[in-house]
């Protein structure tokens, strides 16, 4: 019986019990990306303080005990007590949510961390958490902890146990964070290594000038173990480093910056021989993986201005249509960050700009800027060049058009290339409904027979989709393969994707375990992270893992999906046969339900871009023309015992039990 619904069943949740109670309202999940979320609030503050011209170093450390710490110069936390609350500034900075010195623009003009929630969320989730303040030629120290109050019968979330207290004199200055994830909390509590060390090189960056350095204590190898990054040349070395492995077409990257409204703007741009785009932009040092209004703007001001010089210099006669934004975006890699003083971020974890005032404001700085540039006449050939380039995209685009209109109409799930190899599902909620693309007609064949017919559609690949980072959107569309997808998925693709329209929430990508099915895994992850990126941002694509080995007794039958799995099975087993699974076909159905499409028991593994620019770093090696770059990271990273390294880069934050 249901109990009654009255005020007495309204609970009430004070200090830091509700960040304690859903952890993923504030730092996005408890898993990998949440558990790092941590780290990076409390490094966004330090960097804070270098933005606002007060810190110029910022170290960073990860602990073998597990903790983490962060340091930099700056002015120190407050150590006087807070005039309302009577307790010391720290103390409310790290004990209160929705508290901080960055609400009012006074202290910090501009800032990564305006929700004032990111220094109490770290502690309400951290087993412990201590901080070194040093401030006015003193050192002053305080502990916090969470501990189990027998009384109230319920944890108390980062409680301070030591009062700030002075330890005595110093010469250093700045703030000093040390935490220890809460393993109650979260589903691991190891950080990566690589991933921090990534975050901080693209911090240094971001911000010219600022020395940040990198300590792993666990790591064995010396040039991990310590690292420095200092970048005199800013977001224009970013822009190199990120076409390291491309061919340029002008060897020093365009760069302007601008005011307009309190909204700063800095731009750096580069063109290769590429045919993709990759744009990677930024709010206040935080990375804006789903766009926003600043990148909006920046693409209309960029179109608009190319358009405008075009039409100057008689390149675009008065009787022809405007270029549009993809032609004069195809090889573009382009780094935007924008300082805003009040942004608006769409979620505690920051993807994507929302303030509109935004748009208006980056559109003027970069249209003024950059036909300014085109202008200047030492760089007349590079701009003749970039509109040649954007000429022949938009002659190869015109021609392409009626293929693209092909690829996205919707009455296309029955047309003649889909014939045959489409098994579609009788269910029409897309939100239930599974994708397999599948290697081979033989899988193909297991998997239109063991599947459940009601949420789950098959399309078998009968030949090797295209390498996409290599081709151009017509070659692609070209290839009977990819139009399959295309068409099945109902979506469209490239600046026509609309992920509205989706026909199936899971992709389900399920090859062999094998270097052939590690390639298509590679090629179909290339694809859809060139051509339909947000199928990806918005979590739709996984990779379907199929066991590598059967291991009988008797009428018993269990799986391993791994050498570890196998081990741990097999340990005091006596009497068994093993079968080793080459590919898919050598299942029947009934196996490939059981082990691979069955919700209750599968495994999946979600596709997430964490790190735009190491994805399409790790694209453009692994895929890309340049042989060398491949070769080297191969050489590196090859350990053909273990799941590949792509698939590990590129997507996996989790494994999903679904």
């Amino acid at each position: 019986m249901a109990q009654n619904y009255d005020a007495g069943s309204i609970k009430v949740l004070e200090g830091l019990d509700a960040v304690r109670m859903r952890p993923g309202m504030y730092i996005g999940s408890t898993g990998s990306r949440g558990l790092h979320h941590l780290l990076w609030e409390i490094v966004d503050n330090a960097i804070d303080e270098a933005m606002g011209g007060h810190a110029t170093e910022v170290a960073v450390t990860l602990h073998k005990d597990g903790s983490a710490s962060v340091w930099d110069n700056g002015r120190g936390m407050p150590v006087d007590m807070h005039p309302v609350l009577k307790i010391p500034g720290v103390e409310v900075i790290f004990t209160r949510l929705h508290a901080g010195g960055k609400f009012d623009n006074q202290n910090y003009a501009y800032s990564g961390g305006l929700h004032g929630v990111g220094a109490s969320v770290v502690n309400a989730l951290s087993k412990w958490l201590t901080v070194d303040i040093f401030i006015n030629w003193s050192h002053y120290a305080m502990r916090f902890e969470n501990y189990y109050d027998a009384k109230e019968k319920k944890y108390i979330a980062g409680h301070p146990v030591q009062p700030l207290e002075k330890l005595g004199n110093t010469r250093k200055r700045g703030t000093l964070i040390r935490f220890m994830p809460d393993e109650t909390v979260f589903e691991e509590t190891v950080f990566n290594g690589d991933t921090v060390r990534r975050r901080l090189r693209e911090l240094a960056y971001l911000n010219r000038g600022l020395k940040i350095s990198f300590t792993d204590e666990r790591s064995k190898d010396p040039e991990k173990a310590n690292c420095e990054f200092c970048f005199a040349g800013g977001i224009i070395d970013y822009v190199k480093f990120l076409n390291k492995d491309k061919t340029p077409m002008h060897e020093t990257p365009i760069y302007f910056e601008g005011k307009k409204d309190d909204v700063i703007c800095c731009a750096a741009i580069q063109y290769t021989d590429s045919f993709t785009e990759s744009v990677f932009s930024y709010v206040n040092n935080i990375p804006t993986g789903e766009g926003g209004t600043h990148e909006t703007g920046f693409k209309a001001a960029l179109t608009k201005a190319m358009n405008d010089y075009a039409r100057k210099i008689g390149v675009l006669k008065e009787k022809d249509n405007n270029l549009s934004g993809e032609d004069f975006r195809e090889g573009i890699t382009v780094v935007l960050t924008t300082m805003v003083k009040n942004p608006q971020f769409e979620g505690q974890t920051k993807g994507r700009l929302g303030n509109t005032e935004v748009r208006p404001a980056v559109e003027t700085v970069v249209t003024e800027k950059l036909f300014d540039f085109l202008e200047d006449l030492k760089n007349q050939e590079l701009a003749q060049k970039i509109l040649e380039k954007a000429v022949k995209s938009a002659k190869v685009r015109e021609a392409t058009r009626k293929a693209r209109d092909v690829a996205r109409a919707k009455n296309q799930l029955e047309a003649a290339p889909l014939v045959g190899k489409l098994s579609a599902c009788t269910g029409r909620k897309a939100v239930d409904n599974e994708l397999f693309i599948v290697e081979g007609d033989s899988a193909g064949g297991s998997a239109k027979q063991g599947r459940d017919r009601r949420f789950q559609a098959i399309l078998p690949l009968r030949g090797k989709p295209l390498n996409a980072e290599k081709k151009r959107l017509d070659q692609v569309l070209a290839n009977e393969e990819f139009r399959s997808i295309i068409t099945a998925l109902g979506t469209g693709i490239d600046e026509d994707f609309d992920v509205s329209s989706l026909k199936y929430h899971k992709v389900i990508i399920l090859a062999d375990a094998d270097q052939d099915g590690a390639h298509i895994r590679a090629i179909l992850l290339t694809f859809f992270y060139r051509y339909m990126r947000d199928l990806v941002a918005n979590g739709h694509v996984y990779i379907g893992m199929p066991p590598l080995y059967a291991i009988k007794k008797g009428g018993d039958i269990r799986y391993a999906y791994d050498d570890r799995e196998l081990k741990k099975l097999t340990q005091g087993l006596r009497g068994y046969t093993l079968q080793r699974y080459k590919g898919l076909g050598e299942m029947n159905p009934e196996q490939l339900w059981e082990t691979t499409m069955d919700p209750a028991h599968r495994k999946l593994m979600q596709v997430t871009v964490e790190d735009a620019a190491q994805a399409d770093s790790i694209i453009t090696v692994l895929m890309g023309d340049k042989v060398e770059p491949r070769r080297e990271y191969i050489i590196e990273h090859a350990e053909f015992n273990k799941a590949d390294h792509f698939d590990q880069h590129v997507t996996i934050e989790k494994e999903i039990q679904n």
